[in-house]
């Protein structure tokens, strides 16, 4: 039987945040479960979604920041680097920590995540970051499914997994649940297509 690539990684984690760091601006890297992945540029309804959600979280909670591409260490889980759509943090979390490219989860509140159109979206965004975002303790994981046209909101971390997973599809109010505290009213979602 051959070990898995979270056995065995593809390369060391080292040598991944070299390539990422000398990668052109038009391919995102990630590092997940033991394998690199190449993240597809975000097509403009991906765009216009995080900046809804950018808006709704600076509304409620402007003592928060929804930081877009934030690479996370997810050292839990099989040395992972992830660059989630949006990381929810106290505002200047990131500057007081000062962590550089790659920052520790602890603090975060959120992660939030919008699939794309490609092939890997199912594995990447519904099941091997959501697990990632689990292990390292994240309290929330949002997922927009595009695909059906769904908020899935993840909560409860506890050895490794979510606890609790609520869908509910655009046109619906969504709570975020504490520590995130954000009521989204989604009917504006309806109007968003892929």
């Amino acid at each position: 039987m051959t070990p898995s690539t979270a056995e065995r990684p593809q390369m060391p984690v080292e040598d991944f945040e070299e390539l990422e760091r000398l990668a052109p601006k038009t391919v995102k890297l990630e590092f997940i479960n033991g394998k690199l992945e190449v993240k597809p540029l975000p097509d403009p309804v991906h765009g216009e979604i995080i900046l809804w959600l950018i808006e709704r979280c600076m509304q409620q909670r402007p003592d928060l920041g929804l930081y877009t591409d934030r690479g996370l260490k997810i050292e839990g889980y099989r040395k992972g680097r992830a660059r989630p759509d949006g990381t929810l943090a106290p505002r200047r979390h990131f500057l007081a920590r000062g962590q550089g490219e790659w920052a520790d989860p602890d603090g975060v509140l959120m992660t939030l995540e919008v699939t794309s159109s490609d092939s890997d979206a199912d594995r990447r965004d519904r099941r091997e970051k959501r697990d990632g975002y689990a292990e390292a303790g994240i309290p929330v994981y949002l997922l927009v499914d595009r695909d059906h046209s769904t908020l899935v909101v993840y909560s409860e971390p506890k050895d490794g997994t979510y606890l609790n997973r609520r869908a509910h599809p655009y046109g619906t109010v969504v709570e975020l649940p504490d520590p995130v505290g954000i009521t989204l009213e989604t009917a504006e979602l309806e109007g968003f297509t892929n």
